[in-house]
């Protein structure tokens, strides 16, 4: 593993700890989940309430956004739909646009064919406007297009909006469970079909994470990091390409195929881009299978930072059934590529522990990379990155290296024997101040948990 080191200072005073909502969680695979708006000093938050938490029999599948005013140190929850469903995987995306307004995007965990948004009063994200929604089984006007989806599984999960091309880009998993894309040429007012990305001859299910330099004017590709399916069912390598000119790249530039496909259109596979980890890597006498996506995010110099976990030396693979009480150990690690280089730099970056619940074999505390800063990132593990000893519980951390990954400098944001504290986001939108959010509580299941949403604010060293 890298050489870490450790940093037990205790935290400044002008470090602020607030207690967002004492009901919410959140999956992984949709972005913006929080956002900041510097110049009016509030964060959006995106959630959903769990039928476990606080007053889950009332709140249980509500989609909410919460915002933070930073200057008075208060949250305002605001429900988007009221019920949708008790499952973390319907968080809502969010992006603001030229005109002051906000943009929210949710669907519930492929119980349905709906995207839904809605869409905030000018600079006032706790007015919102009707729902809206785009049908992927019956708003595919391309006869062609149509046909294939009635003939292949579409319900929607996940909401990804990333701007390329002067043109809005909402990523859903959809049609075959393949990564598909919205596009909206008014600023998400209204979406169409744009194309489905990547497939396979069976249902996919392939786990994407993307990552643009829209925030620091750039708007010439998204990058994204994928693996071919879950990993509870196949030997998951990470796969990386990009998104420029129209067309989709590998790493090295090599043209794969054109964005904006039809259905009925030849459309790449998962392997047909470049391989980041591979699945059976050998990482310090340590077997890495079934890896899987976490974290991406591209720097101001065309940096791009990926963060996957794996498992480590697993007996199991896909038998998962038969591992009777054991638990998996898996590891984090992390994946730069340099600006114009055509090969990832991948190296070991802490310990993740074991799975946080039995059926769900590969999910982590997770890690979120700092958007201002790609050398520093927040970790959840249950084991001190620091000194390899365990913990009680989940833990957060806050990492930082000054030589590329070799080495790193870790500090606890959040260690307590109580309670969990896992799935940190790094908040971005505000350059002057480190802003980062968890999860508290207790996680069962991806839907059933009695968390709070936990932010917090400090000066950006």
């Amino acid at each position: 593993m890298s050489t870490s080191q450790r940093s037990d200072a205790p935290p400044s005073d002008d470090v602020r700890v607030l207690s967002v909502d004492d009901n919410g969680g959140w999956c992984w695979y949709q972005d913006e989940r929080a956002a900041a708006d510097a110049a009016q000093g509030i964060v959006l938050l995106g959630s959903v309430a769990s039928s476990g938490g606080a007053e889950g029999a009332r709140r249980g599948g509500d989609v909410n956004v919460s915002v933070v005013d930073l200057g008075a140190g208060t949250a305002r929850t605001v429900t988007l739909h009221a019920g949708l469903e008790s499952d973390d995987h319907d968080v809502p995306a969010l992006w603001k646009r030229s005109d002051g307004r906000w943009v929210a995007v949710y669907t519930k965990h492929g119980a349905d064919t709906l995207t839904r948004w809605r869409i905030s009063e000018p600079e006032d994200p706790t007015v919102w406007g009707p729902e809206r929604v785009f049908d992927w089984s019956t708003d595919l006007t391309h006869p062609a297009d149509a046909e294939v989806a009635a003939a292949n599984r579409t319900g929607a999960t996940y909401q990804n909006i990333h701007e390329l091309d002067g043109v809005l880009h909402c990523f859903v998993r959809s049609i075959n469970l393949d990564p598909c894309v919205l596009v909206s040429h008014d600023d998400g007012e209204s979406w169409e079909f744009g194309g489905r990305l990547l497939t396979r001859d069976t249902i996919a299910q392939s786990y994407v994470r993307y990552a643009s330099g829209n925030r620091f004017g750039q708007d010439d590709r998204i990058d994204l990091i994928v693996t071919e399916r879950h990993p509870r069912v196949h030997p998951t390598s990470i796969w990386h390409g990009y998104l420029s000119g129209g067309q989709l790249h590998r790493t090295d530039g090599t043209v794969v195929g054109p964005l904006g496909r039809r259905l009925a259109e030849a459309t790449p596979a998962v392997e047909d881009l470049t391989q980041v980890l591979a699945h059976g890597a050998v990482d310090e006498g340590a077997v890495l299978t079934h890896c899987w996506t976490i974290d991406l995010r591209r720097g101001e110099d065309g940096t791009v930072v990926g963060i996957f976990s794996a498992r480590v030396d697993d007996p199991h693979g896909l038998d998962y059934r038969e591992r009777g009480e054991d638990l998996t150990a898996h590891r984090f690690l992390r994946g730069v590529l340099a600006p114009g280089a055509a090969e990832w730099v991948v190296r070991p970056l802490a310990e993740a522990g074991p799975e946080l619940y039995y059926a769900e074999q590969d999910y982590t505390g997770l890690v979120s990379i700092d958007p201002d800063d790609l050398s520093a990132l927040y970790l959840s593990t249950p084991i001190d990155p620091r000194d390899g000893s365990a913990l009680a519980r989940h833990g957060v951390f806050h990492g930082r290296t000054r030589d590329d990954g070799l080495t790193w400098d870790w500090r606890p944001l959040a260690v307590e024997a109580e309670a969990m504290n896992l799935r940190p986001i790094a908040v971005p939108g505000d350059p002057q101040r480190s802003i980062v959010a968890w999860l508290r509580g207790a996680f069962r299941t991806y839907t059933d948990y009695d968390t709070e949403i936990v932010l917090r604010v400090a000066p950006r060293a």
